[in-house]
């Protein structure tokens, strides 16, 4: 009955896990055995939106929806650090200087196209087997080398100081945390990500998306996709 999949609105706090843990728990009890559940494309607690969310023989094809370009909604604070480059590290000031909004749009537009992006220490990425966010909570932070990603697009939506809002369309393996941090270089202000949202993965959009709150079997059945499914 739970073949196939279904798009996620992960909401602020959860984990990606945390998803696929209660959706999994959810068709677990209606099929009366343990189902496969997996997801593509994790998302940091603090961020919300578009999680695809595999069950059955569906979730042998996760590797490949990793692939696909995404789209994210941005929100930045201009002026200060952090750690972890989002709410949840310790935060600084570096700057009380205002930027002018064309400043804002220059630095969009520069930090476009193809670039070598330094991923954050904060992240998932394996060194020598662990964690690169696993050795810089034991103070032990890996030198995590630049790799080539793809900025198709960065679109101004408001700036009311220190908050900028944008959207970016960006390739498979480009980290938002990152991107922030080079604007508030190049800026040379600081900036760490205050709010993520995703709201497309390569076809899926945000809108078609299921709330993980009170959601029911009986509405994960009929949000069901097979990947032909969905065609804009």
């Amino acid at each position: 009955m739970f073949n196939g999949i279904i798009l996620v609105d992960k909401p602020e706090g959860w984990t990606s896990f945390d998803v696929v843990a209660k959706i999994r728990g959810i068709v677990s009890v209606t099929e009366q055995k343990r189902v496969k559940v997996g997801h593509s494309g994790t998302l940091d607690p603090f961020a919300t939106g578009l999680l695809i969310i595999f069950l059955g023989s569906y979730t042998k094809m996760a590797q490949e929806f990793t692939k696909l370009d995404k789209i994210y909604d941005v929100s930045l604070r201009l002026g200060e650090h952090s750690t972890t480059g989002d709410p949840e590290g310790d935060v600084s000031g570096i700057s009380k200087r205002v930027p002018a909004k064309i400043e804002i749009e220059e630095a969009l537009a520069k930090l476009s196209g193809k670039q070598m992006q330094t991923p954050p220490i904060y992240s998932a990425i394996k060194v020598n087997g662990q964690r690169s966010y696993d050795l810089a909570r034991q103070g032990k932070a890996a030198k995590l080398e630049p790799r080539p990603v793809t900025i198709f697009n960065n679109s101004l939506i408001s700036y009311t100081y220190p908050v900028v809002r944008f959207s970016s369309h960006v390739s498979s393996g480009t980290y938002i945390r990152s991107l922030v941090e080079d604007i508030g270089k190049e800026l040379g202000v600081g900036a760490y990500t205050f709010e993520l949202r995703r709201t497309t993965v390569g076809d899926y959009d945000i809108k078609d998306a299921i709330s993980i709150l009170g959601c029911s079997s009986v509405e994960i059945a009929s949000h069901l996709l097979t990947p032909q499914e969905n065609k804009k």
